[in-house]
């Protein structure tokens, strides 16, 4: 699992992958050197964090995350990205990322599956609208020319995809837990500011952590499966 940014933990997703059978080694790229290949890991967790993707000026680690995250993309390793995460595995596969041109999303909210989410062995049993928490300025304005489109919301069109047949990118959060979110709502106050009153109450929070974890916890341990070679791939075969 890659931890970019101290103040995004694995959290409760963490526990989910742990319970479902996963043995996390946590990196942090910003404290200890990138693995250079994926021998001897069946799948890949990058979380999300403050910085931009290509921020490479300031964080040079992220040409290092974003070259691993390609890697498992052509070596077909189980992997799931998050966020931030979302948009390096974009980078890194040919998508664009920007400055979301609708202004940040923040807090507890809906996103809407696609259809083609109906034949996806980790999106497939996932409710139409399920809930996720959103904190992020930017998103991914183009996919990557070979992802397939798994969740919009109106003010961010790519919420979810796939890269390839085991690699996903979602640019919500599902590992959160409210303290975290209050952390970084007072650490960010320019992404909060426009934010409607009540959307950061930690009641609100509490109740919507608990929607969260009834979806994704289930996801999180589709995804182990997925990494341990127990859910069928539907490959798509080409038209003519």
């Amino acid at each position: 699992m890659l931890q970019p940014d101290a103040d995004d933990p694995p959290a409760r997703l963490g526990e989910w992958l742990t319970a479902a059978g996963a043995v996390l080694d946590v990196v942090k790229p910003y404290e200890e050197p990138v693995p250079a290949t994926l021998d001897g890991y069946q799948g890949v967790v990058c979380l999300g964090g403050a910085m931009g993707a290509l921020d490479d000026a300031v964080h040079p680690w992220l040409a290092d995350v974003r070259k691993l995250l390609s890697h498992a993309v052509s070596k077909r390793v189980p992997l799931l990205a998050i966020c931030l995460g979302a948009q390096l595995l974009a980078a890194a596969t040919g998508g664009q990322v920007r400055r979301s041109p609708a202004g940040p999303e923040v807090g507890v909210q809906l996103v809407a599956k696609r259809d083609a989410a109906s034949g996806d062995p980790l999106f497939a049993d996932l409710p139409w609208t399920p809930d996720v928490l959103q904190f992020h300025e930017d998103e991914v304005g183009l996919l990557p020319p070979t992802a397939l489109l798994l969740a919009s919301s109106p003010k961010c069109a790519n919420q979810a995809f796939r890269v390839g047949d085991r690699a996903y990118g979602v640019q919500f959060h599902i590992e959160t837990t409210p303290d975290v979110v209050l952390g970084w709502a007072a650490g960010y106050p320019e992404v909060v500011g426009g934010v409607r009153p009540g959307v950061l109450d930690p009641d609100r929070l509490t109740a919507g952590h608990e929607d969260i974890r009834e979806v994704w916890q289930p996801f999180a341990e589709r995804f182990v499966r997925l990494a341990a070679g127990e859910l069928t791939i539907h490959r798509s075969l080409p038209l003519v």
